[in-house]
Protein backbone atom coordinates (compact mmCIF):
# COMPACT_ATOMS: atom_id res chain seq x y z
CA UNK A 1 0.00 0.00 0.00
CA UNK A 2 1.08 3.59 -0.70
CA UNK A 3 1.25 5.79 2.43
CA UNK A 4 2.01 9.32 3.52
CA UNK A 5 1.76 11.40 6.71
CA UNK A 6 -0.15 14.67 6.45
CA UNK A 7 -1.75 17.64 8.12
CA UNK A 8 -5.45 18.11 7.38
CA UNK A 9 -6.51 21.48 6.00
CA UNK A 10 -9.81 22.83 7.43
CA UNK A 11 -12.81 23.14 5.09
CA UNK A 12 -12.92 26.96 5.15
CA UNK A 13 -9.24 27.10 4.12
CA UNK A 14 -9.87 24.59 1.30
CA UNK A 15 -12.77 26.77 0.08
CA UNK A 16 -10.45 29.76 0.04
CA UNK A 17 -7.82 27.76 -1.89
CA UNK A 18 -10.50 26.90 -4.47
CA UNK A 19 -11.12 30.67 -4.79
CA UNK A 20 -7.36 31.18 -5.39
CA UNK A 21 -7.44 28.48 -8.09
CA UNK A 22 -10.24 30.34 -9.92
CA UNK A 23 -8.06 33.48 -9.95
CA UNK A 24 -5.00 31.51 -11.17
CA UNK A 25 -6.87 29.69 -13.93
CA UNK A 26 -6.31 31.04 -17.43
CA UNK A 27 -6.55 29.79 -21.02
CA UNK A 28 -2.74 29.73 -21.33
CA UNK A 29 -2.35 27.49 -18.26
CA UNK A 30 -2.57 23.74 -18.76
CA UNK A 31 -2.70 22.28 -15.27
CA UNK A 32 -4.47 19.78 -13.07
CA UNK A 33 -6.00 21.64 -10.14
CA UNK A 34 -6.31 19.61 -6.98
CA UNK A 35 -9.80 18.78 -5.83
CA UNK A 36 -10.46 20.31 -2.41
CA UNK A 37 -10.78 16.78 -0.95
CA UNK A 38 -7.19 16.09 -1.99
CA UNK A 39 -5.68 19.21 -0.39
CA UNK A 40 -3.39 18.57 2.56
CA UNK A 41 0.14 19.25 3.70
CA UNK A 42 2.38 16.20 3.29
CA UNK A 43 4.78 15.88 6.21
CA UNK A 44 6.40 12.69 4.92
CA UNK A 45 5.78 10.49 1.90
CA UNK A 46 6.43 6.88 2.88
CA UNK A 47 5.78 5.36 -0.55
CA UNK A 48 4.96 1.70 -1.02
CA UNK A 49 4.80 -0.04 2.36
CA UNK A 50 4.18 -3.70 3.15
CA UNK A 51 0.93 -4.27 5.10
CA UNK A 52 2.83 -6.08 7.86
CA UNK A 53 4.71 -2.81 8.67
CA UNK A 54 1.51 -0.82 9.29
CA UNK A 55 1.12 -1.58 13.01
CA UNK A 56 4.78 -0.74 13.65
CA UNK A 57 4.43 2.61 11.82
CA UNK A 58 1.27 3.47 13.80
CA UNK A 59 2.99 2.57 17.08
CA UNK A 60 5.98 4.78 16.22
CA UNK A 61 3.76 7.71 15.19
CA UNK A 62 1.87 7.52 18.50
CA UNK A 63 5.19 8.38 20.18
CA UNK A 64 5.87 11.52 18.15
CA UNK A 65 6.06 14.58 20.41
CA UNK A 66 3.19 16.74 19.15
CA UNK A 67 1.65 19.93 20.48
CA UNK A 68 -1.20 21.75 18.72
CA UNK A 69 -0.19 24.99 16.99
CA UNK A 70 -1.55 27.79 14.81
CA UNK A 71 -0.44 28.49 11.27
CA UNK A 72 -1.65 30.71 8.46
CA UNK A 73 -1.54 30.88 4.69
CA UNK A 74 1.57 32.41 3.19
CA UNK A 75 2.72 33.16 -0.32
CA UNK A 76 2.18 31.31 -3.60
CA UNK A 77 5.28 29.46 -4.79
CA UNK A 78 6.47 27.01 -7.42
CA UNK A 79 8.44 23.77 -7.68
CA UNK A 80 11.07 23.31 -8.82
CA UNK A 81 11.37 27.10 -9.45
CA UNK A 82 9.89 30.13 -11.23
CA UNK A 83 11.80 29.36 -14.46
CA UNK A 84 10.47 25.82 -14.71
CA UNK A 85 7.05 25.56 -13.04
CA UNK A 86 5.65 22.07 -12.47
CA UNK A 87 3.81 22.58 -9.17
CA UNK A 88 1.95 25.60 -7.80
CA UNK A 89 1.73 25.67 -4.01
CA UNK A 90 0.78 27.83 -1.05
CA UNK A 91 3.17 28.19 1.85
CA UNK A 92 2.32 28.38 5.54
CA UNK A 93 3.61 30.76 8.22
CA UNK A 94 5.34 30.45 10.54
CA UNK A 95 7.13 27.34 9.37
CA UNK A 96 8.88 26.44 12.65
CA UNK A 97 6.12 24.35 14.26
CA UNK A 98 5.55 22.41 11.03
CA UNK A 99 9.30 21.86 10.57
CA UNK A 100 9.62 20.71 14.20
CA UNK A 101 6.78 18.18 13.74
CA UNK A 102 8.20 16.97 10.41
CA UNK A 103 11.69 16.53 11.89
CA UNK A 104 10.19 14.66 14.86
CA UNK A 105 8.36 12.28 12.52
CA UNK A 106 11.50 11.85 10.41
CA UNK A 107 13.59 11.07 13.48
CA UNK A 108 11.12 8.48 14.84
CA UNK A 109 10.86 6.72 11.46
CA UNK A 110 14.58 6.87 10.60
CA UNK A 111 15.04 3.09 11.00
CA UNK A 112 12.28 2.38 8.46
CA UNK A 113 12.47 5.26 5.96
CA UNK A 114 15.04 7.67 4.56
CA UNK A 115 15.03 11.15 6.05
CA UNK A 116 13.59 14.02 4.02
CA UNK A 117 16.31 16.12 2.42
CA UNK A 118 14.64 19.40 1.42
CA UNK A 119 11.31 19.59 3.22
CA UNK A 120 9.35 22.79 2.49
CA UNK A 121 5.97 23.18 4.25
CA UNK A 122 3.40 23.75 1.48
CA UNK A 123 -0.05 22.85 0.19
CA UNK A 124 0.04 21.73 -3.45
CA UNK A 125 -2.83 23.33 -5.35
CA UNK A 126 -1.96 22.53 -8.99
CA UNK A 127 0.30 20.33 -11.12
CA UNK A 128 1.38 22.19 -14.25
CA UNK A 129 1.71 20.61 -17.69
CA UNK A 130 2.40 23.81 -19.66
CA UNK A 131 2.14 27.59 -19.48
CA UNK A 132 1.51 29.51 -22.70
CA UNK A 133 2.62 33.00 -21.67
CA UNK A 134 4.84 32.61 -18.60
CA UNK A 135 5.49 36.36 -18.09
CA UNK A 136 1.77 37.12 -18.08
CA UNK A 137 1.11 34.14 -15.78
CA UNK A 138 3.80 35.20 -13.28
CA UNK A 139 2.50 38.78 -13.32
CA UNK A 140 -1.00 37.48 -12.53
CA UNK A 141 0.31 35.28 -9.68
CA UNK A 142 2.37 38.10 -8.17
CA UNK A 143 -0.71 40.36 -8.17
CA UNK A 144 -2.66 37.92 -5.97
CA UNK A 145 -2.76 39.00 -2.35
CA UNK A 146 -3.22 35.84 -0.32
CA UNK A 147 -5.29 36.48 2.80
CA UNK A 148 -3.48 35.68 6.02
CA UNK A 149 -6.07 33.03 6.99
CA UNK A 150 -5.12 31.34 10.25
CA UNK A 151 -6.06 27.87 11.45
CA UNK A 152 -5.28 25.50 14.28
CA UNK A 153 -3.38 22.26 13.69
CA UNK A 154 -4.53 19.77 16.34
CA UNK A 155 -3.48 16.49 14.74
CA UNK A 156 -1.62 14.76 11.93
CA UNK A 157 -2.65 11.58 10.14
CA UNK A 158 -1.41 8.48 8.38
CA UNK A 159 -3.06 8.28 4.96
CA UNK A 160 -3.35 5.51 2.39
CA UNK A 161 -3.29 6.71 -1.22
CA UNK A 162 -4.77 4.49 -3.94
CA UNK A 163 -3.95 5.63 -7.46
CA UNK A 164 -6.85 5.41 -9.93
CA UNK A 165 -7.39 6.66 -13.51
CA UNK A 166 -9.48 9.55 -12.12
CA UNK A 167 -6.86 10.50 -9.53
CA UNK A 168 -5.75 9.36 -6.09
CA UNK A 169 -8.25 8.22 -3.47
CA UNK A 170 -7.20 8.98 0.11
CA UNK A 171 -8.18 6.99 3.16
CA UNK A 172 -7.24 8.04 6.69
CA UNK A 173 -5.75 5.06 8.50
CA UNK A 174 -5.15 6.78 11.83
CA UNK A 175 -5.23 10.28 13.31
CA UNK A 176 -2.63 11.33 15.92
CA UNK A 177 -3.38 14.26 18.24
Amino acid sequence: MRLFIALEIPGNIKEYLMHILKIIDSPSLKAKFLDKNQMHLTLKFLGKVQANKLDEIKKILKNVNFTAFSTSLGRIGFFPNESYIRVIWLGLNPEDSILKLQKGIDEKLKNLFEKEKNFKPHITIARVKAIGNKEEFLEKIKSIEVENKEFEVTSFKLVKSTLTPIGPIYEDLEVFS
